[in-house]
Parts: C-alpha cells; structure tokens; sequence
C-alpha cells in the first residue's frame, strides 16, 4: 500500500509540473492585422512552438519547422486556418517572426 501511495504521489506531482509548464503566461503581442494588444502566450513544446490567444482577437499558433523557421496557423473561432507561406525568426527581435512572403509579422513579448 505505501508503494502505492508512493507512486501516485510521484504521477500527481508529475501532473502538476506538466501543467504548469503548459500555462499561458501575460505577454504583450503584435501581429500585422490587430497591432499591439495584451495576450496569453502559450508555449505548446520543447521546439519553441506557441499559441497566443487574447479576447477580441483570433488565436495565433507557431509551429516550429527547424531552427529560425516556422508555420503559421489562425483561428477565428471554430478551426485552424494555415497562414500562406514560412515565418522566419528576427534577427532585430528574438521575440518575433515575420513572413517574407507576405510581409506579415508576429510577436510576443
């Protein structure tokens, strides 16, 4: 009995780390078409990959595709739209990703 009460202590205090890690966090965001606004930025892996969300405005997520390289997704609501194109990291601002392509950019800070 106390090796399982040991275990699950263990798989919940697992549980509890991973959903910390996984929390959005208070951020400052940019994109092209909705400027500045407050945000919840998410990062969603190890690659650097990230959601930000904000009332009021579509959700963004980055999915890393390589190191500095990317792929955008939208949602407006009720699906993820892919963005045209391949974000690529600034060098001016780590913070951000523009799309050459289409001359768009997203940021979180």
């Amino acid at each position: 009995m106390n090796r399982f009460l040991a275990t699950a202590s263990l798989v919940a205090a697992g549980l509890m780390l991973a959903a910390q890690s996984a929390a959005a966090k208070p951020a400052r965001c940019f994109t092209t078409d909705d400027g500045y606004y407050n945000c919840d930025f998410r990062g969603t892996d190890g690659l650097g990959s990230f959601v930000i969300a904000a009332g009021g405005y579509p959700t963004y997520s980055l999915i890393i595709d390589r190191p500095g390289f990317a792929f955008g997704f939208v949602n407006f609501g009720d699906r993820n739209i892919p963005l045209p194109g391949e974000y690529v990291r600034s060098r001016d601002d780590g913070a951000c990703w523009q799309n050459p392509e289409t001359s768009t950019k997203i940021c979180a800070w």
